[in-house]
């Protein structure tokens, strides 16, 4: 048996050219190409599951590190309103800071916190430019405040939440199991 040089040799017999041209490869790509959908899958399932981790169904708001919330046993969901949030040292007000405890505590008396006041006002009236002067502002302000600050700073807190037009107050707090 002669030895031939490599080549394809799958219906070589056939004696039409175009069709050994086809056979052969004609030197050309083939005009459907083969699709492969396990990278484009991966990338889906990976983006699926970073949302799924990443998404809050319900109104899940971050404590500053350090604050423990006081304990309750009649709570209710999270409502839609600022957040301030007083730690041991700074007042937050949703993450930004809006003044100092220690210098409340060292007035040792009930006073307005300037900043406090200034970014209240500015949620409020940002909220009225949303929802229009026709509806009225509901004047909601959730405290989040760590179980170990001091009355008088609470009071001051308060306070200024009540002259920046939020006279509605929520505290944040930990859920007791029900007692059966």
């Amino acid at each position: 048996m002669p030895v031939h040089k490599p080549e394809r040799r799958l219906l070589h017999f056939i004696s039409l050219a175009f069709v050994k041209k086809k056979v052969a490869g004609g030197g050309q790509r083939p005009v459907v190409a083969g699709l492969s959908l396990t990278s484009m899958i991966d990338f889906l399932v990976v983006t699926v599951v970073f949302l799924l981790m990443s998404f809050s169904a319900s109104g899940e708001f971050g404590i500053p590190k350090g604050v423990q919330l006081p304990k309750a046993e009649n709570v209710m969901d999270m409502i839609d309103a600022p957040v301030v949030a007083v730690t041991g040292r700074q007042i937050l007000v949703d993450g930004a800071p809006a003044g100092n405890v220690g210098s409340i505590i060292e007035a040792d008396r009930l006073q307005v916190i300037e900043e406090l006041k200034v970014l209240l006002k500015q949620r409020r009236e940002y909220w009225i430019s949303l929802k229009g002067k026709d509806k009225p502002h509901p004047g909601v302000v959730v405290l989040t405040i760590d179980q170990n600050v001091p009355a008088l700073v609470v009071k001051s807190v308060f306070q200024t939440a009540a002259q920046s037009g939020y006279p509605n107050v929520s505290f944040m707090v930990d859920s007791l199991p029900h007692a059966k």
